[in-house]
């Protein structure tokens, strides 16, 4: 997938505000413009001097292959002539050659410019953009370079600049990144705002996609003097205001696939560019939505010409994958949540629907699941944009869509619920669900999840009114397009013993699927082209706890058609306890995680181990501080996170004289539509609420291959995947790969004994609940094997100890398990190896010394392996001089039958004799009892007639005394002591 949307198919005659840069009129004056210079100066990969590309430049990776920050630009300080740099110089456009996607970027300055340098993913193409720092307040003012270069042309033109700008200092490398977000502006100045450190999330069809991991916020200029000091103040706390927000939390990004859509949108909009022949359809642009950076994004699309060569769009959510493992067949499953833009915000400053139909919460969850036995999103042909192996399935949440509030300002942690307005015609419901029909399509599946029945009415009071509303709408839908509604306690079916959680939760998935479908790719001749048509819209009052059960169990039974669909399976449904839905669990948990943070400032309070009802009794505590953790942030930190969300978002802008952003008592205003607008607006009709061309079913362009003026182009004219993922010109291990170190089902096989070969190593296969947590009972002692070491034999002839022959040691796992827990030999280990017998015990020493240091030296020398150490563990063995020494300590003279008489067994053993004799007779005879101890014994065993009652008699004594200090709160144990 591209991320822009007017980069192909253009001419070379293409060109922007002014011509292309000349390196000659950098050398005289950087401040010149450089629109005014002639393009005598144009660079192209053809040049002849540029070295051919091949197995000479392979670079070798030190660290993992994605590294989490970047390199700068590797620029040559040598300086060239200028006759030299123009001699045979060509140039080429960015659309002659396909796509050419800059993966990072150096910053350089000078006193008057900042120089992006973007460079391909190989490193042998690079572009420039200039942004000039001397532009007025509130301007911005960039040149954009849409020649391609190579990496010593590169040097050259930077060199060049250097020379220009030598009496301001040069230029200098300011910062090293991977992308830029966009520019944004407070009082006067413009920012932009830049990716200095990410790591690799997802892989779909061969395109990385990145969490951001640090950013950096640079001026475009130096503030002036003649500003003013209060000017100043206010643009620091701005600042301030935006640091806030942190970018480094479940934000998102990808350079080549369109994460602000949906699998199934990609598909259709790249099939229609095909269809229709033309590179630069406006079909390929982003979904706004979702875009959250697109505030920042607006300056830069209207200075540049290719916005997003440059800019990066950022979506906010949560991004996770992982390989589900079936005998070695890697099946990835991906889940991607993208929050929306609009109507954004802490849990209780932003409830219910706006009047542009954006409700508060709204997240779209996405899980993709394919077979990798082909990485990129082509079938064999090629067929483009059409292979089978890749399915998706869409789901939606959002706050309920009416005008309600709830007032945080007391202390009760779940206030009263307002219905602020009661529209008779239900609008902003109206919008919200025309917009759903336009997304997804029909029908929509809602699943009201809100308490019925309260002692003091809440929730119910919206489920009333929810109910009236669908209601309403759809008496003007036709009969197959209505509203699918579906209204549940269960929160209260959980508190129940007699009532069955997810048994109910699962009969409703089955009825979302058959309504709603999924997304299976294809061509439309094999038969195997699915469509989702419509979508499960879930709800709670928060939209966290248990929309987020619910979703897990709609997402299971997705998942049980998706992989029937791609063979994997013959069954629709996939059972709990499995290996599979364990994994999908740990997901959707982390996935639930990031929402409840993002929105209610905590992680889920119920989980699905909560509504299974198997919960561990330590999770409530777990539960109450996630609870209170929930009302702190809702109480005094949601304020600041909200200001953070409607500066960077857009929804306040700063006006000379208007108030400031922290001045606002409410920003109710910032995301409703002005009331003086409604008048200008057409009204739409009451019983046509929605657009005809909505509720069509989705269709699949049939085109496969390029048509028109695309027609003959190469596959890397449309997807540059391979260079991507594949990387043909680096050197790389599978340890570095990040496709190898996903998390997978392997993490959830027990390993058991090969011995017993019973065990099934399918990830569909129940396992015991606690199977994975707790260590299996040994088992009772049947067989021992014992292993000799080479000079065993010797040692066994003089004993005479008589061992069992040891049988083969068979691997615990299977061989294809065994390569992928395999660790490399060159990695350093805690645990100890045997070279000459891999599957063997440690080698214990003979008595003898020169056997001592051998086997010590052996023992530090050698490192074991994990699939040594698991095959040793579960084969015990135990050598012949270990068996002679257990044998001497079961016939150890101490054990001994019960002695009854004072008189010495016939034939005693020699120890025992030495024994017995070695006791003085003096010693027994000293053994005697005092007069006092009798006295207290008989004392003791004396019992009145009333042994229940104490008298005062009684309170004398030893043991009533030390009763009555118990009695006051003193321990015995003390007493005993002081005694």
């Amino acid at each position: 997938m591209s991320g822009s949307n007017d980069r192909r198919g253009r001419g070379p005659d293409a060109t922007i505000n002014g011509p292309t840069f000349n390196t000659e009129a950098m050398e005289r004056n950087d401040s010149q413009s450089l629109c005014e210079a002639n393009s005598v100066h144009k660079l192209s990969n053809g040049n002849p001097d540029h070295p051919k590309h091949g197995a000479k430049q392979l670079n070798v990776l030190e660290e993992d292959e994605e590294l989490a920050t970047p390199k700068s630009f590797p620029r040559n300080m040598s300086p060239a002539s200028a006759s030299r740099r123009s001699k045979g110089a060509q140039y080429q456009k960015v659309e002659e050659d396909g796509i050419c996607r800059m993966h990072k970027f150096s910053l350089y300055e000078t006193a008057t410019r900042f120089y992006l340098v973007g460079g391909d993913r190989e490193d042998r193409r690079f572009r420039i953009l200039k942004i000039d720092r001397t532009a007025e307040s509130g301007q911005l003012s960039t040149a954009e370079d849409e020649s391609v270069y190579t990496k010593k042309d590169m040097n050259h033109l930077l060199n060049a600049v250097d020379d220009g700008n030598k009496a301001s200092g040069g230029l200098k490398l300011k910062f090293v990144t991977w992308g830029l977000l966009g520019f944004i502006r407070f009082t006067g100045a413009y920012y932009m705002l830049l990716i200095t450190k990410r790591h690799p999330v997802a892989i779909i069809g061969g395109h990385y996609v990145y969490q951001v991991e640090g950013t950096e916020l640079i001026s475009l200029t130096t503030p002036s003097s003649a500003r003013s000091k209060h000017l100043d103040a206010e643009e620091g706390r701005f600042v301030s205001i935006l640091n806030n927000l942190d970018l480094t939390r479940s934000f998102y990004f990808s350079y080549s696939y369109d994460i602000t859509r949906t699998l199934q949108d990609n598909i259709v909009r790249e099939r229609q560019i095909l269809q229709q022949g033309q590179a630069d359809a406006p079909v390929r642009r982003h979904n706004s939505m979702f875009v959250w950076n697109r505030h920042l994004l607006e300056p830069a699309l209207a200075a540049l010409k290719n916005t997003y060569d440059w800019c990066i769009p950022l979506i906010h959510g949560f991004v996770d994958q992982a390989p589900l493992s079936v005998y070695g067949r890697q099946i990835h499953i991906t889940i991607i949540a993208r929050r929306s833009r609009h109507f954004a915000g802490a849990r209780f400053l932003k409830r219910g629907v706006n009047d542009l139909g954006y409700v508060a919460n709204d997240v779209e969850t996405e899980q993709i699941v394919s077979e990798m036995l082909t990485t990129s999103l082509h079938a064999p042909g090629p067929e483009l944009f059409a292979n089978p192996n890749y399915t998706s399935y869409v789901q939606h949440r959002g706050s309920i869509p009416l005008y309600w509030t709830q007032d945080n300002s007391g202390v009760s942690p779940k206030p009263a619920i307002d219905l602020n307005l009661v529209d008779p015609f239900y609008a902003a419901a109206a919008s919200h669900f025309n917009n759903l029909f336009e997304r997804y399509g029909a029908p929509v599946f809602v699943l009201n999840l809100i308490k019925g029945r309260e002692r003091t009415p809440r929730e119910s009071i919206l489920l009333k009114e929810y109910t009236n509303a669908i209601t309403y709408l759809n008496q003007s839908l036709p009969k197959d397009k209505k509203i699918k509604y579906k209204a549940w306690d269960m929160s209260r079916a959980s508190k129940s013993h007699d009532q069955d959680v997810i048994g109910t939760l699962e009969t409703i998935a089955e009825e979302v699927m058959s309504s709603t479908g999924f997304f299976r790719n294809g061509c439309q001749q094999s038969g195997l082209l699915k469509l989702q048509n419509g979508v499960a819209r879930t709800n709670c009052i928060d939209c966290l706890d248990r929309t987020n059960a619910a979703q897990f169990v709609i997402g299971k039974r997705a998942l049980g058609h998706q992989l029937h669909a791609l063979g994997v399976i013959d069954d629709r449904s996939i059972h709990y306890d499995t290996d599979a839905v364990n994994l999908f669990t740990h997901m959707y948990h982390e996935h639930g995680d990031t929402i409840a943070i993002q929105y209610g400032g905590s992680h889920l309070v119920n989980t699905m181990e909560t509504y299974r009802k198997i919960n561990h009794w330590a999770s409530h505590s777990r539960d109450m501080v996630e609870s209170f953790k929930r009302y702190y942030n809702n109480s005094f930190l949601d304020k600041q996170r909200q200001e953070a969300y409607n500066l960077f978002l857009g929804h306040y802008r700063y006006v000379h004289g208007e108030p400031m952003l922290w001045d606002l008592s409410t920003d109710y205003y910032l995301h409703h539509a002005h009331p003086r607008a409604w008048a200008a607006n057409k009204r739409k009709r009451y019983t046509r609420w929605y657009l005809p061309e909505h509720l069509k079913a989705r269709d699949m362009p049939a085109a496969t291959q390029p048509q028109g003026l695309l027609n003959g182009k190469p596959l890397n004219f449309f997807d540059d995947y391979w260079l991507e993922y594949y990387r043909p010109l680096v050197l790389s291990s599978f340890t570095k790969i990040f496709t190898y170190k996903k998390n997978s089902t392997l993490k959830y096989i027990a390993l058991k004994s090969s011995r017993e070969e019973n065990y099934n190593l399918s990830p569909f296969c129940i396992r015991d609940r606690h199977e994975h947590q707790l260590p299996e009972k040994a088992p009772g002692i049947k067989e021992v094997s014992v292993l000799d070491p080479e000079k065993e034999s010797k040692n066994d002839m003089a004993l005479g100890t008589t061992h069992v022959k040891a049988d083969s040691l068979k691997p615990a796992l299977p061989r294809w398990l065994q390569c992928q827990l395999d660790q490399p030999q060159s990695y350093n280990s805690i645990l100890k190896d045997t070279p000459k017998q891999p599957q063997a015990a440690i080698q214990h020493s003979t008595e003898t010394a020169e056997d001592k240091k051998a086997a010590k030296k052996k023992t530090a020398a050698a490192q074991w392996t994990l699939d040594q150490f698991v095959s040793n563990s579960l084969n015990p063995s135990v050598t012949g001089t270990e068996a002679h020494e257990y044998q001497r300590y079961i016939n150890h003279p101490l054990n001994l039958p019960l002695v009854v008489s004072n008189d010495i067994p016939p034939n005693p053993n020699a120890q025992l004799v030495s024994y017995v004799n070695s006791i003085a007779a003096d010693a027994v005879a000293n053994m005697r009892s005092t007069d006092d101890d009798l006295a207290d014994f008989a004392e003791f065993l004396e019992i009145g007639d009333e042994p229940l009652t104490v008298t005062d008699a009684d309170t004398s004594k030893k043991r009533y005394k030390a009763y009555q200090q118990w009695v006051k709160g003193k321990s015995l144990f003390k007493q005993r002591v002081e005694a």
